[in-house]
């Protein structure tokens, strides 16, 4: 495959490696593309022949600095998409990489990266939970890896098809660098983004909003709104919040609000009466999924059997044991919905029965 013009590699664009073409890296890297950055998007054969037949499709119309009322099509001629990574190491030498995989696959990932790490760039880190940049670091080096959020939401209609539902932004963490060349090039991609100061301020404020119903709803098979609208499994919530901003608090971790998501405002919910915390949390839990069933539950329900519960409330229960903060709720939570996912209990053990899973958090 030729390189198109977009790629020459005199023009002074940072060049970027995108890994896979899911929701977070069709929209991030497709922004890059449209902006006129080199981009590689490294993903699976069959997805990778599809996309390079019909390129990308992004719905940015809710983002009204793009100026458009239609979705931006991206020729396969405005990017490069293959399906190993030697082959995309080929394109390179690469200015940085796009890491926005789900927790459970990151160490297969890095299985497969360690024997290119001499030519890998830095990874900017867009996963959920705080587990994965420590891996990234361990693995390739601590000078390979950018910590970053997204927090905008992206639905996916299909292979390289995505909508942006809510448009919020992107952080990253200063003291790469590269991370203020990054920042840079994301703003002029339209994508929002911040320089964050302490990378685990950032990474655990994101953690906490995404702690919200997501591991009920997956267990109880229920919609985060009814989850929140049942008293005392709201009760449950904000017990399972509280432990996490203890957690932090013992580490010395401050909440930092993220972009378009003020994250300190739903900490401070905790603290409110229940009747007045409410309308704070329903918002919060519904803010970065867009129309989608929170997570956990479309990956239980979709027999992929992984669940990223161990890397969001399980790293809350892990880091609670390590600074001598009880976390029962979370455990309960993390072992419940594991066992669920191993098959070690039927799925509808707790479906639609939030009394049996109170009585046994």
């Amino acid at each position: 495959m030729a390189l198109s013009a977009s790629f020459d590699p005199l023009n002074g664009r940072l060049k970027f490696l995108i890994f896979g073409a899911g929701a977070i890296g069709a929209y991030v890297g497709g922004s890059l593309a449209l902006a006129g950055y080199p981009v590689v998007f490294l993903e699976q054969p069959k997805t990778a022949e599809e996309l390079r037949a019909r390129g990308l499709r992004l719905d940015l119309t809710l983002d009204k600095r793009r100026n458009t009322q239609d979705a931006s099509v991206i020729p396969p001629a405005s990017f490069v998409i293959v399906s190993s990574l030697e082959e995309a190491l080929r394109y390179g030498p690469f200015d940085l990489s796009l890491f926005a995989l789900k927790s459970f696959d990151t160490q297969a990932a890095l299985d497969d990266l360690k024997p290119f790490a001499d030519k890998m760039p830095p990874i900017l880190c867009l996963s959920n939970g705080v587990s994965n940049e420590p891996m990234i670091a361990e693995a390739l080096g601590k000078d390979k890896v950018i910590p970053g959020t997204v927090t905008s939401a992206i639905g996916r209609r299909g292979a390289g098809d995505i909508v942006l539902e809510r448009l919020r932004g992107v952080g990253i963490a200063k003291g790469h660098p590269l991370s203020e060349k990054l920042n840079d090039a994301l703003n002029k991609a339209y994508l929002n983004s911040r320089l964050f100061e302490d990378a685990a301020s950032m990474k655990w404020s994101k953690m906490l909003t995404n702690l919200i119903a997501n591991p009920t709803s997956a267990i109880l098979d229920m919609t985060a709104a009814e989850i929140l609208a049942n008293k005392e499994l709201y009760k449950l919530e904000i017990a399972m919040l509280k432990e996490c901003l203890a957690v932090m608090e013992a580490q010395g971790i401050e909440v930092v609000d993220l972009p378009g998501t003020p994250v300190r405002a739903l900490a401070f919910a905790t603290k409110l009466p229940l009747w007045l915390s409410k309308p704070l949390l329903s918002r919060a839990a519904g803010a970065g999924r867009g129309a989608k069933m929170p997570s956990f539950h479309i990956d239980l329900h979709s027999g992929r059997g992984k669940s990223e519960v161990e890397y969001l409330h399980g790293a809350v229960a892990r880091a609670g044991e390590q600074v001598n903060v009880p976390t029962p709720v979370n455990k309960a939570l993390t072992e419940t919905l594991l066992a669920l996912t191993r098959g070690e209990i039927p799925l509808e053990e707790f479906a639609r029965q939030p009394e049996k899973l109170l009585e046994k958090v």
